[in-house]
């Protein structure tokens, strides 16, 4: 990633309402509880989605290092190298999904990313669908985004 990536004066969003009850915010190490259940809930899920592309979430991952990588997931959101947003209950005792925002590789001048998420399998009725009309019109509004690329949610329009 180069440092122009983002625009330097652009501020990530700290929360935002997807719907009656469930929010979005920057993931941190502290949700290591929260993300092990949903993550290891759903790992066969998940590794199907991005275990050819991310290597993740490993079958024996350990609470250690899910904490470690939500650490790494929170620094890189302070320095605008990449986004993890967890998808949490209103009183944040239950994570149901995250949304990552990673740069991607666009000619001069282009801010592009490469967005995905997933939600358990789980989660309340209308949230998987909420995510999918959400996140790019969230990007559109939000997000200095010129393009924008979904390669694990198929069926979602890029921009």
């Amino acid at each position: 990633m180069t440092d122009a990536w983002l625009p330097e004066d652009f501020a990530h969003p700290l929360r935002a309402e997807l719907v009656d009850g469930v929010h979005l915010r920057p993931i941190r190490a502290s949700d290591v509880d929260i993300d092990m259940v949903a993550v290891m809930g759903d790992q066969p899920m998940l590794w199907q989605m991005y275990g050819e592309a991310w290597g993740w979430p490993p079958a024996t991952m350990t609470r250690e290092e899910d904490e470690a990588d939500l650490a790494r997931h929170a620094a890189e959101m302070e320095t605008h190298e990449s986004f993890n947003y967890a998808v949490l209950t209103e009183d944040e005792d239950r994570l149901l999904g995250c949304v990552y925002i990673d740069p991607l590789d666009a000619a001069d001048g282009v801010v592009a990313a490469e967005v995905s998420w997933w939600t358990v399998t789980d989660a309340p009725g209308g949230v998987a669908e909420a995510l999918r009309s959400f996140v790019p019109a969230w990007l559109d509004e939000r997000w200095p985004f010129d393009r924008v690329t979904y390669p694990f949610n198929p069926g979602v329009r890029e921009a």
